[in-house]
Order: C-alpha cells, then sequence, then structure tokens
C-alpha cells in the first residue's frame, strides 16, 4: 500500500475553500509547495500534507493512513462551495539527490529533498528518511503527529507550515493566542538516546513523567518532552535521555 495517497481539488471555488481551512497561506502555491495542516476548532492537530498548484487545480499529498478520514473531514466543509475533490490517479515520487524535471523542493527543510507526482508506482531514491527527521526534529504523520498534537508545540512554525498573517482558518484563535500570549511548556526536541526504546515509550526524570520518546536514528532522537522536568538524566525503558545540544 501506497505511504501517500495524491487527491485533486478542482472547482471555482477551490483556492478560497482551502484559504479558510488550513494553516497557511496558499498564496505561496504560486512559488512551490506549500505545508500546512487542517486543525480541529480547537486547535489540535487532524491532518498535515502539501498543497500543489496543477493548471487549474490543486494537488494534496496526505497520509494513506489518515486519506480517508481527512477527505470526509473536507466533505463537511465544503456544503456548497464549487470544489470537487477525487484521487489524482498520480504517486509520491521524493528524494535527495538530483531533482527531476517538475520535482519541487520540500518547503519543511532543504535537507528533506524534492518531492514529484507522476503516475509511477510510488519511490524514493532510498534516503534515510528518519535519520533526516530526527537530525532536524521534523515530526511525521501518525507518529510524532497524532489527535493530541498541537501545531506550534510540534514546531510547524520553523517548518514553514503556519502563517501568522494570513487571517482566519479552523483552529486559528487557539494557534495564535498559544504564538502570542502564552510560553510554550511542552513540545518536540532533538534528543540523544543511549540505548533503543519502542516509539511511544515514556520518558520519566527523576521518578516523574517527563514526555515520550518517538522516532530514533544513530543515538539521536525526537521527543515530546515537558520542559519543567526536561533535563540529562532522564530515561525510557531501558535508554539513557540527554538533551541534544
Amino acid at each position: 500500500m501506497p505511504n501517500r495517497r495524491i487527491l485533486r481539488l478542482s472547482g471555482s471555488d477551490t483556492d478560497s475553500f482551502l484559504q479558510g481551512l488550513v494553516t497557511n497561506d496558499i498564496s505561496g502555491l504560486d512559488q512551490g509547495l506549500v505545508y500546512a495542516a487542517l486543525l480541529t476548532p480547537q486547535g489540535k492537530y487532524l491532518a498535515d500534507f502539501f498543497l500543489k498548484r496543477d493548471g487549474d487545480t490543486v494537488l494534496l499529498d496526505v497520509a494513506e493512513d489518515i486519506a480517508d478520514g481527512f477527505v470526509k473531514r473536507l466533505g463537511m466543509y465544503k456544503l456548497r462551495a464549487d470544489v470537487s475533490i477525487e484521487d489524482s490517479g498520480l504517486n509520491l515520487q521524493r528524494g535527495t539527490g538530483p531533482a527531476p524535471a517538475g520535482a519541487l523542493p520540500d518547503p519543511r527543510h532543504p535537507d528533506m529533498g524534492w518531492r514529484a507526482y507522476t503516475v509511477e508506482a510510488e519511490g524514493d531514491d532510498g534516503t534515510d528518511w528518519d535519520a533526516i527527521r530526527v537530525r532536524h526534529c521534523i515530526p511525521e504523520t501518525g507518529i510524532e503527529l497524532t489527535p493530541d498534537s498541537y501545531i506550534l508545540e510540534s514546531g510547524f512554525e520553523g517548518l514553514n507550515g503556519v502563517d501568522f498573517r494570513k487571517g482566519c482558518y479552523v483552529g486559528q484563535e487557539v494557534t495564535a493566542r498559544m504564538k502570542h500570549k502564552t510560553e510554550l511548556r511542552k513540545g518536540l526536541r532533538s534528543v540523544r538516546v543511549n540505548g533503543t526504546a519502542p516509539v511511544g515509550t515514556e520518558i520519566t526524570s527523576g521518578g516523574k513523567p517527563a514526555g515520550t520518546l518517538f522516532t530514533q536514528s544513530n543515538g539521536q532522537g525526537i521527543a515530546y518532552l515537558r520542559f519543567d522536568r526536561a533535563n540529562d538524566d532522564m530515561h525510557a525503558a531501558e535508554a539513557t535521555v540527554t538533551l541534544d545540544a
């Protein structure tokens, strides 16, 4: 089964429909891929995805595991808008080597390479994506990004996944308040891991819950931490966890 589903949105209201829903400004489609998320009205994560202008339509690249629920949610918001949502028949190609014709840079980080959409079977060039994600603390759908996630705690500002000047979208009020009126007390951070532990293992500090350990690669990991308990003496099962410099 493919890891991604590529949808095609078409119709005269497509741009305005997306602009009123997602966390990023879709005017960026004129420059390349746009990374964005759909949130609940309470500001929690529902889905993250990439958008690409394709003629008069927009391609939407979303994780296969959440695609059915995501399409259903878009249908709830569509109402009478002139927007059609269908499978594009395209598949994702990605890599970090020389980019083929039609490929566009991944907007989250230069080290994440390029993405392209073709009729060929989904594939990549063998890049160790987990190693890159861990190195730069880039969350993945269904691993670090879950229905309990807030996008600012998940680093979306640094990943070019949210725009604070675009105006209203679903969950915007909570997200703006977290940005301007509160200091984040929890969030994803890069850590050093001596040993290994399953994804989702609780991290403790001084015997108290301090967070959760997620993706690991080459002695590093991505962890969701309570900052007031994050220190250099944390544990996840049999592994020792320390803050990455």
